[in-house]
């Protein structure tokens, strides 16, 4: 059984007294494939680094996160193409909208997310979407965008089944991680009324880690507790789960 984590920030500073041995215990739990989300440039070198280590594992997108959109928002987007042009990434992400943390910034986390967008279709490369408390927002940016060669994850999804449906129909993946397994949760209530080939697994790790270790640091072996609730949900055994979702991340990736 292979497992593929579609979003870990395995170089996140929560792993620096334990990263290798960490990595290693998501390995031996038969998670074989991380894609890394890229934050903002501060953190390029580390997930090089992180490539370097582990190169059949890892797998890295670039982009700029929403929440560090500022000022400086324009260079470092500067960063992420010069980046692209570089080298083989993935995915471009995370990207998107997160109105969570601060609402000001909204109109250059648009056109940031937008901008990104059509790196995106310049590459044909999938992207990866952050959406916090902003999901009319992004759908108001998909809408204007979308095009057959639009496609990628809605990491992290938390919205209703009319917004599941509402990202499927932009060519999204929706990925599932610990929140499908928290009891305010809300996605396990319709989860399994969407069909399987339209689901990604993902920690998101450090953050949102499942039950029973929500509130502690998430780790990408703690995936098999989002495999076992959908196991549970969809009435499947964790190793159909596991492979088709496995297929559904090479269809988005390419690899």
């Amino acid at each position: 059984m292979i497992i593929t984590d579609t979003h870990t920030h395995l170089y996140s500073e929560a792993f620096d007294g334990d990263r290798t041995e960490m990595i290693n215990r998501a390995l031996d739990a038969n998670v074989k494939r991380f894609f890394i989300p890229a934050i903002d440039s501060s953190y390029t070198e580390s997930m090089f680094q992180l490539e370097k280590e582990f190169p059949d594992n890892v797998f890295l997108m670039m982009g700029l996160h929403p929440t560090h959109v500022k000022e400086n928002f324009k260079t470092e987007l500067q960063h992420v193409e010069v980046q692209l042009a570089k080298r083989k990434f993935y995915a471009v992400g995370e990207i998107g909208i997160d109105l969570y943390w601060d609402k000001t910034t909204l109109g250059i986390q648009i056109e940031a997310f937008r901008y990104q967008i059509n790196l995106a279709k310049q590459y044909q490369l999938p992207i990866v979407i952050h959406c916090r408390e902003a999901f009319d927002e992004i759908f108001e940016v998909l809408e204007q965008e979308k095009s057959d060669d639009l496609f990628g994850i809605f990491h992290c999804f938390t919205g209703s089944l009319d917004q599941a449906k509402q990202a499927i129909s932009y060519n999204m993946k929706l990925g599932i991680g610990g929140v499908v397994t928290f009891k305010n949760g809300k996605i396990d209530q319709f989860i399994n009324q969407i069909d399987l080939k339209h689901i990604v697994l993902e920690t998101d790790s450090p953050y949102l880690a499942p039950k029973p270790y929500r509130g502690k640091r998430n780790e990408s072996s703690y995936i098999n507790r989002v495999l076992e609730k959908l196991s549970e949900l969809y009435g499947k055994s964790a190793e159909e789960i596991a492979r088709i979702t496995t297929d559904n991340s090479k269809a988005v990736f390419g690899i």
